[in-house]
C-alpha cells in the first residue's frame, strides 16, 4: 500500500462585517511539489467562497455541485442561498457518501443575514464557528489565530491575521508554501486578492 500525503493550510475568520478565508498556494504530492500558485479559494456565489484542503478533484466536484445549487435556488427563489443551506447540502453529500469518502477538509464562509463560517468534514460532520483552520499547517496557524482573535477585528486587521497565520503555517510546514489568498465576504459580496 502506498501512502500519499496531502498538505495545505486554510483559515477563516468572522468579525463582526465580514468573513475571511485564507489560504496558501502550493500543491504537494507526498514530498512532491506539484504546482506553486493553485487556487485553493473557490467562488460558490457572489456571497458564499470554499476553501479546499484535501484532494483537489473531490474538492472541485463539490465546489461545482455547491455552485449549480446556488445558481438554481437564485433562479428559482429570486434569492441568494442561505450559507447553512450550502453547509447542510455539502454535509449531506459528504455523509451519504461515507463508505467511500471525498477526501476533503472544507471551509464555507459567506454573508446571508450575517458573516458565517462552516467547518466541514470528511464524513459530512459541519460546525458554525467563529474561527476554523483545516490542512498540515492547521496546529501552527491555529496557535496563531488563537493568540490574537477577537470577534471585534476590523476586516483589515482579520484580513492581517488570516495571512499571518497562513505565512506562520509556511514556515513550519513543508506542505504549505508560495503565497497567500485571501477572500473577504462582506454584505456587498465576495472579494478574492493575493498576498
Amino acid at each position: 500500500m502506498v501512502t500519499v500525503m496531502h498538505g495545505t493550510t486554510t483559515v477563516g475568520l468572522v468579525t463582526r462585517d465580514a468573513v475571511i478565508l485564507a489560504a496558501d498556494k502550493r500543491a504537494s504530492s507526498g514530498f512532491y511539489i506539484a504546482h506553486k500558485n493553485v487556487r485553493k479559494i473557490v467562488k460558490i456565489d457572489d456571497h458564499v467562497v470554499m476553501t479546499i484542503s484535501g484532494l483537489v478533484a473531490d474538492a472541485q466536484m463539490l465546489a461545482s455541485i455547491l455552485q449549480y445549487m446556488a445558481r438554481n435556488y437564485r433562479v428559482s427563489t429570486g434569492r441568494a442561498i442561505p450559507v447553512r443551506n450550502l453547509a447542510s447540502y455539502l454535509s449531506l453529500i459528504l455523509n451519504t457518501n461515507k463508505y467511500y469518502p471525498y477526501v476533503v477538509q472544507l471551509l464555507l464562509g459567506g454573508y446571508d443575514v450575517k458573516p458565517r463560517l462552516f467547518a466541514i468534514e470528511w464524513f459530512g460532520d459541519y460546525v458554525e464557528e467563529k474561527y476554523a483552520v483545516t490542512g498540515s499547517g492547521s496546529p501552527v496557524a491555529v496557535g496563531v489565530i488563537e493568540s490574537n482573535y477577537r470577534e471585534n477585528l476590523s476586516i483589515d486587521e482579520a484580513t492581517e491575521l488570516a495571512v499571518k497565520a497562513v505565512r506562520a503555517s509556511m514556515r513550519r510546514d513543508v506542505f504549505t508554501g508560495e503565497a497567500v489568498d485571501v477572500a473577504v465576504v462582506t454584505r456587498e459580496g465576495a472579494k478574492i486578492m493575493l498576498f
